[in-house]
């Protein structure tokens, strides 16, 4: 029994001159071919009020750019529920390069997708000579207007970036297995560690490596050969092939097992993950099963995307989730029992099914609202692809019109994917847009469609249109009257409008609805305030900054209410977390100076008054504050 490791070849690719020159040509429309489509994200805006200010706008780690300090705190931080090292590193030296310049940002999106493309294409072609059926792949991955949220949305970085790594990881292990050795065989696990420190979705990557050493590696050799000619060792030896197949992937699947665990302990940390979840395992599994085939749906006939696919919950019939798992199952019992002849169509679906497991909802968080996204197809919509791109030509193979009706069809899918694909970009030139795009394409019998209006209203007010901004907080109360988000931002709005009363009837039932909801208990502490009720107002800021210790403006509100109640002590407490959370706070420096100053610790409150007006220099309240702060001071 012999295993030589160290000649494998890999396809080559076609020799014919003519053969490069279409390469080059493929590698040219990919580029020109998602600029068109796509460069008119350089005029779109961030979508602050759907992830965007958490990864970026109001990140201040990520907005101080590449420093030891937010390097060391890419590596430490568990924010926004998952560890991503990588993912924060690029958002920071976009900001490092570009400041909050949305163009910047939505430019390395748009980079990144072109790379991706143009590797999926030479990947494609390397382990399998198919010049055409690569670059099919391809285009329509590159022009699919599914993947536009993971390019148009700067929040989605993590998504393009750890495909990029999973392409790279892709490429080295063919360029390992031509030649095993230990530094190739390093290229692969750097490429998928830091693939999983951009997106840890990419731990179903080892999988999809032994999908490639069956086909179109065929590195995997037992169930591509006829063993009932009674030869046992022959037989043996085909098994010890696949262990080993198996046993060389241990490092990476130890990786992936190390990076569930990471997640696990990021989302149990922001409490993402709790016994109670919104949805019951039935549930979930029904949406699970019918999302699978909706998916499909989407590919085949990409109509209604959003943003924001809201989770039917038990509106969704049970027998639609067993009509749809038959389904599934079918499908899998023919792909099985077909992958000798048509080894692409398991590799392929085997691919799209694994792919979205990590994703497809079963595994739930606490606050997980959303039955789809489009984002989540990045990679799995690839599978699918290659089952178009291979088995389309072998179902046509004995039609002498094969050629011809290949390209006219190419012709007319690739030009109708590109316009589709524009105008999805479209919608996602801002908040406001892109909301009332995903309430227009959704069904109103779901209630969490409540959070696209919710999100619409906060947009619109935003650019002052409060009066529509109310209209779409109120329907988001009718379709969901538990949802308490609606409920503070209307306090909000009566607020403003001097409407103290029923601002604080709308902030009391936010915290009726969800007790834990810190900025409506901030919110309520002002009008409380506001009221002259100073003990009630202390209570609910001190519940603010108790469940939500972060919450910059309730600290910094508290500070304010206990010097005004002479707890001085306690005000230079609080206004200290406002500035440690917040450094470039320069009221907080200011109010603190103040505070200092009233107890007498002139210098200090002079360096606060100094700071506050080298963040702020138009803070005038603290350019006469050091006045008479420098003054005292030489008394």
């Amino acid at each position: 029994m012999k295993h030589d490791r160290q000649k494998q070849k890999v396809v080559c690719p076609l020799n014919k001159e003519a053969d490069r020159t279409v390469k080059i040509i493929i590698c040219i429309f990919l580029v020109v071919s998602i600029s068109a489509v796509y460069w008119q994200i350089q005029d779109h805006e961030f979508i602050n009020h759907y992830d965007d200010r958490d990864y970026v706008t109001d990140n201040l780690n990520v907005k101080s750019g590449l420093t030891s300090k937010s390097v060391k705190w890419a590596f430490t931080t568990f924010h926004f529920q998952n560890w991503h090292p990588i993912t924060w590193l690029s958002h920071m030296l976009d900001c490092q390069l570009y400041g909050l310049n949305p163009k910047g940002h939505f430019l390395t999106n748009l980079i990144f997708h072109i790379v991706n493309a143009l590797i999926l294409f030479m990947v494609l072609f390397r382990m399998t000579g198919g010049l055409w059926q690569s670059g099919f792949v391809a285009a329509i991955f590159a022009l699919h207007p599914l993947n536009v949220e993971s390019v148009a949305w700067v929040a989605e970085r993590k998504n393009i970036l750890s495909t990029f790594f999973w392409l790279l990881t892709m490429w080295a292990y063919i360029f390992y297995i031509e030649k095993s050795n230990i530094r190739r065989y390093g290229l692969v696990v750097i490429f998928f560690a830091l693939g999983l420190m951009s997106k840890p979705m990419l731990v179903t990557l080892p999988f999809v490596l032994l999908l490639m050493d069956y086909w179109p590696l065929k590195r995997m050799k037992l169930l591509q050969a006829n063993n009932t000619n009674g030869v046992i060792g022959e037989y043996i030896d085909k098994k010890l092939e696949i262990l080993w197949l198996v046993f060389e992937k241990i490092p990476l699947f130890l990786l992936a097992a190390g990076s569930c665990v990471v997640t696990f302990l990021a989302q149990k940390s922001t409490e993402t993950v709790k016994s109670e979840v919104i949805f019951p395992l039935d549930v979930r599994i029904v949406n699970a099963m019918v999302s699978y085939l909706e998916y499909l749906e989407k590919t085949v006939w990409p109509k209604g995307l959003a943003v924001f696919y809201p989770h039917p919950g038990s509106a969704l019939a049970a027998w639609k989730g067993i009509l749809c798992g038959v389904a599934l199952l079918s499908i899998i019992v023919i792909a099985s029992r077909l992958i000798k002849k048509v080894p692409y169509f398991a590799v392929g679906w085997f691919w799209y099914l694994g792919t979205l497991v990590p994703v497809i909802g079963v595994v739930q968080g606490y606050k997980w609202t959303h039955g789809m996204a489009d984002r989540h197809l990045y990679i799995p919509l690839i599978g699918i692809l290659i089952i178009v791109a291979w088995g389309l030509p072998e179902i046509l193979a004995n039609w002498r019109y094969k050629t011809k009706v290949l390209s006219i069809l190419a012709g007319i899918l690739v030009p109708a994917l590109m316009v589709t694909t524009w105008l999805q970009v479209g919608h996602w030139k801002n908040s406001i847009t892109l909301f009332k795009h995903a309430i227009s394409v959704t069904d109103n019998r779901y209630p969490n469609l409540a959070l696209a209006h919710n999100n619409l209203g906060i947009a619109l007010e935003g650019k002052g249109r409060i009066s529509e901004a109310m209209i779409h907080y109120k329907t988001a109360m009718k379709i969901k009257p538990d949802f308490a988000l609606p409920h503070n931002n209307l306090g909000n709005i009566m607020f403003s409008m001097l409407e103290t009363n029923e601002a604080i009837s709308y902030y009391q039932t936010a915290i009726k609805l969800n007790p834990d909801y810190a900025m409506a208990h901030n919110n309520l502490g002002i009008a409380l305030e506001e009221k002259g009720n100073f003990k009630e107002a202390i209570d609910h800021y001190k519940k603010a900054v108790r469940l939500k210790p972060k919450l910059v403006l309730a600290h910094y509100n508290l500070g304010a209410v206990l010097k005004q109640e002479g707890d001085f002590e306690g005000a230079v407490e609080h206004y200290r977390e406002a500035i440690k959370f917040k450094p470039d706070f320069a009221l907080a420096h200011n109010n603190l100076g103040n505070t200092l100053l009233a107890m007498r610790h002139t210098e200090e409150a002079i360096f606060h008054y100094r700071l506050a007006i080298k963040i702020d220099p138009q803070l005038t309240l603290a350019h006469n504050n050091l006045k008479i702060a420098l003054l005292q001071s030489n008394e």
